[in-house]
This record gives C-alpha cells, sequence and structure tokens, in this order.
C-alpha cells in the first residue's frame, strides 16, 4: 500500500495518522505524530499508518 508508515519510524509530517490493517482496512483509530519523532507501536502486529491531516504551520504532511 502506498505511503504506509510503520511503527517506529520517524513521521515525515505532524499531524493525525490512521491505523490500518496489514491488507489496508482502515480501523478506525488515529494518533497524533510530530514531525520526527518515532510512530508509537500499533495496537496489533501487521498494523501500520497512513497519513489522514497534516497540520497547518508547515509542518504538516506534504502532499
Amino acid at each position: 500500500m502506498k505511503d504506509t508508515l510503520k511503527p517506529g519510524q520517524k513521521a515525515p509530517g505532524s499531524g493525525q495518522v490512521e491505523i490500518v490493517g496489514p491488507r489496508g482496512g482502515r480501523t478506525g483509530q488515529e494518533r497524533t505524530t510530530t514531525k520526527g519523532k518515532p510512530l508509537p507501536p500499533t495496537p496489533k502486529s501487521g498494523q501500520s499508518y497512513v497519513p489522514v491531516d497534516g497540520t497547518k504551520n508547515g509542518s504538516g504532511f506534504k502532499k
């Protein structure tokens, strides 16, 4: 899946990321990230993150 981020990877931007399953299914759960900080662990093995909404202050996710 395109644009997925793994737990522990440094966040490319600040904002909200959604947890997705191993096959890309949405969970509806979101986490807030800070640019350059590691992404938190996911509740289950095999899950990853997808950027949803970047912050508006210039450090948000790039389109």
